[in-house]
């Protein structure tokens, strides 16, 4: 079967894409990779002063690039709406809704709404974001919606009693619970579009294990000169390009043949790298009960009704938050936590992705031919 490359994605002349977390990493790429192909692409950042130094060092190489930065912040819903907004008012419509941003295993932070910080980041900002943003991607031809997730899904399970972390946080299958959140909503999101006979689709990617400053914001964080050093020897000898694992994801947005509900990864081993394919989830991550039930607690938290056969006229306005009150029931039964292989620590803008710890025969797997990826003068974030 020929290789999925950057070479296969298909002209995007006149559409509009939308990429979280564009200010460096695996979003830097996903919108260089959409910009050489004609869209006109916004990248959503925390820090605006980051993204516009990308999207400088994108110009050098596509001197035609239709790009333009805007401030987002995930962890604030206020922002979130401010964002929304701008965009609704600013165009007709949305292509390429890219859920790329994320946090990944930093000690425990709540956000300005009083979310556990990696759930309300990863999973609450992008679902308050999809449903604000879903008119504009509802009047688009052939709308597609697609969700970053990670391998670190399969170490996390919905703590419904704990949803938070309040009396008891463990960082990796937090991230892991955040991560399984991507791929309930993900999921869910198809079969509710599908039963609305909706044109938009919903999908999901991972990028594999890639080498992004993802790695590096929870050691910062600690203040921990060890694990900072694993982190960058790791990326060094284990992790594939941004580039290539970005591939995932631009498979997921642009490919003719993908389906709603596909979810794409590399084909190496354990998915740490290797070209982009259908691969599968977790039979956590296909719980139909628990995705329901996950919709349901996020319309609460969010504030607002996020329904997807609302007409496309009136775009969905993100209220405000409620407190993130727990339902207490008994704990589902926790998987065993998988050896979470370390997935590295995040940086609140990117999402995504270093997925569990690789292992030396990764070496032997193919790296996609990608294009090279983007130097940056600031660490990429997520």
């Amino acid at each position: 079967m020929a290789k999925w490359t950057e070479a296969d994605i298909p002209s995007q002349q006149g559409k509009v894409a939308v990429v979280t977390g564009a200010n460096g990493g695996l979003g830097a790429e996903t919108v260089r990779a959409l910009a050489a192909q004609g869209a006109h692409v916004v990248l959503a950042c925390r820090t605006v002063a980051k993204g516009e130094t990308v999207a400088a060092q994108i110009a050098t190489t596509v001197p035609d690039a239709q790009l333009e930065v805007r401030a987002l912040d995930l962890a604030d819903l206020s922002s979130v709406r401010d964002f929304a907004a701008g965009i609704v008012a600013d165009f007709d419509a949305v292509d390429l809704l890219i859920l790329n941003a994320g946090i990944m295993a930093i000690p425990r932070r709540t956000t300005a709404d009083g979310f556990e910080m990696q759930l309300g980041t990863n999973h609450i900002g992008h679902f308050a974001l999809t449903a604000a943003l879903f008119p504009a991607v509802a009047r688009a031809p052939a709308g597609r919606v697609v969700v970053v997730a990670s391998q670190a899904h399969r170490m996390g399970w919905m703590r419904w009693d704990d949803l938070m972390g309040e009396r008891r946080y463990e960082r990796w299958t937090t991230y892991g619970q955040s991560k399984l959140a991507n791929l309930l909503f993900a999921f869910e999101l198809d079969r509710r579009l599908r039963a609305a006979g909706s044109p938009v689709q919903a999908l999901a990617a991972h990028p594999g294990y890639a080498a992004t400053n993802l790695q590096h914001v929870g050691p910062a964080m600690d203040g921990s000169a060890v694990n900072a050093k694993m982190m960058a020897l790791g990326n060094g000898l284990l992790a594939q390009s941004a580039a290539a694992g970005a591939l995932p994801t631009l498979r997921a947005a642009t490919d003719p043949a993908a389906a709603g509900g596909d979810y794409y990864g590399p084909d190496g081993f354990w998915e740490t790298r290797g070209w982009p394919v259908r691969v599968g989830a977790s039979e956590r991550a296909r719980d139909t009960a628990d995705a329901a039930r996950l919709w349901r607690e996020s319309e609460g938290w969010i504030g607002a009704s996020f329904d997807v056969t609302a007409a496309p006229e009136a775009p969905a306005e993100v209220g405000v938050a409620a407190a993130p009150e727990e339902v207490v029931e008994p704990e589902l039964a926790a998987a065993p936590e998988a050896a979470a292989e370390p997935e590295l620590a995040t940086a609140p803008e990117e999402v995504v992705e270093p997925e569990l710890a690789a292992e030396p025969e990764l070496a032997a797997e193919p790296e996609p031919a990608a294009a090279p990826a983007i130097e940056s003068s600031v660490p990429p974030a997520r």
